[in-house]
């Protein structure tokens, strides 16, 4: 697992104004982003996000200012797309890190912070693209809680009705569609559909009636493996790049139609949100804890066993969720928060994830995107997803600010999703926010 170095120290300031102390983007962190200047039109950009502002890696690799390791990182970062870096593994990574690291401590010369000045873009200015050429997307289902709140809110009667027997034995996933996999900001349209209606015995054709969220993170894979070459748990760290928040939409009543025998399809493959800037492993090795099972779960099997991951596998990454309506927007309201919870509940680390995923041969490349899949926790407010929430729709959920309530997502209604660890002795760092609202119907 990735240990702790100088850029992990909590008392690390940096010379550029606003980064120190910033609730998202200190020099703790730097995420990796893809970024253009919003009022030109320009070919998009690898970008560092430092305080309030994007510092670009295409000038900065022309600069000078790096050297060694760190300069070949930047000259692969120097691209659209941030594929060429997350295959060149961590030892260059790694690199890159200490390098921009040294570039905006406070102990900079004043000559290289002018230089540095050039390559920096206000983040006000920026137009966020997704960050990677994305060959791949799996979407996995490893949240027991999230499960069981399903379940009831489906078949109250039998909660773990969708606990599969397989569950607790193996990280279950689905392959999702890249295609529609999209940044942070950009709206859709609510999906058409099949559904079959309760106590109907032919189903219907129209909008989805039954629109969610899904609360969930994402991570992308660095360097792959070869076809007929599974990863080992033990080497998976190697393999992951880092992480973003991830917005699963998914249309509920077309979704329960449609996934038997086979799984989602329609109901998940119209929208993907990403949250723009990639939270390096580096910069969450902070934050790692134990594995913890309840007593009287089962131990996993052999080749997803592992006691480095054991020791440090799960990740505490805080999480919440805010709805506003269009009548909030109206008014210049944020809207409410309707949910919170913690990464830490999920039942498989994203190591066991990657690994369970190649375990049968499957080559994985860089830049493909693995979900994590809801993420819910045990206790009231902690679900991931509305269907929960609303318990199937039973029971709405208020919105105080205007006295507004949902069972689903209404047409107008944004959903923001955000991120942070925080912990004594660490600096706070955070993953900015996943944004998406939900348009009218097209193609009826």
């Amino acid at each position: 697992m990735t240990g702790l170095d100088h850029t992990h120290d909590a008392a690390a300031r940096s010379w550029l104004d606003g980064a120190n102390g910033h609730a998202d983007f200190p020099i703790q962190n730097l995420p990796l982003g893809v970024v253009s200047r919003a009022a030109v039109s320009e070919a998009p950009g690898a970008a560092i996000a430092i305080g309030d502002a994007a510092l670009r890696l295409a000038p900065l690799a022309a600069s000078g200012l790096l050297s060694g390791a760190a300069q070949d990182a930047a000259e692969l970062a120097a691209a659209p797309t941030l594929n060429a870096l997350m295959g060149a593994g961590r030892p260059a990574w790694r690199a890159l890190r200490h390098g921009v690291f040294e570039l905006l401590h406070t102990g900079a010369p004043a000559a290289t912070q002018a230089r540095l000045r050039e390559c920096l873009l206000p983040l006000k200015d920026a137009q966020v693209h997704v960050p990677a050429q994305i060959g791949d997307y799996t979407d996995f289902y490893t949240s027991l809680h999230h499960a069981r709140n399903v379940g009831r809110a489906i078949k109250p009667e039998d909660p773990d009705s969708l606990v599969s027997s397989n569950f607790r034995w193996l990280p279950i996933a689905y392959h999702g569609r890249a295609s529609s996999v999209v940044i942070s900001g950009t709206d859709f349209h609510r999906p058409m559909g099949q559904a079959l209606a309760p106590c109907a015995t032919e189903p219907v054709y129209g909008p989805c009636a039954r629109l969610d969220f899904e609360l969930e993170m994402g991570f992308f894979v660095g360097p792959g493996n070869a076809l007929g070459r599974p990863v080992p748990l033990a080497e998976a760290p190697e393999h992951i790049f880092g992480m973003v928040l991830l917005n699963d939409w998914s249309a509920r009543d077309h979704q329960f139609w449609e996934m038997t025998p086979l799984g989602p399809f329609l109901g998940k493959n119209f929208c993907t949100s990403l949250s723009p800037w990639i939270v390096t492993m580096e910069a969450l090795a902070p934050f790692r804890l134990p594995q913890a099972r309840a007593a009287g779960e089962p131990q996993p099997l052999a080749y997803l066993a592992d006691e480095a991951d054991r020791l440090s596998g799960r990740l505490d990454v805080r999480l919440s969720v805010a709805l506003q309506t269009q009548a909030q927007r109206a008014r210049g309201l944020p809207g409410d928060e309707i949910a919170a919870t913690n990464f830490s509940h999920q039942y498989w680390t994203i190591a066991q994830m990657l690994a369970q995923h190649t375990v049968g041969g499957c080559n994985l490349r860089p830049g493909d995107l693995l979900g994590t899949g809801t993420v819910s926790g045990p206790g009231a407010g902690e679900a991931g997803a509305i269907i929960e929430l609303s318990e199937g729709g039973r029971r709405p959920v208020p919105l105080p600010s205007t006295g507004e309530a949902r069972t689903f997502l209404a047409d107008g209604d944004a959903v923001v999703l955000r991120g942070h660890c925080e912990r004594d002795g660490r600096a706070r760092i955070g993953f900015g926010e996943c944004r998406g609202a939900v348009l009218p119907v097209t193609g009826l």
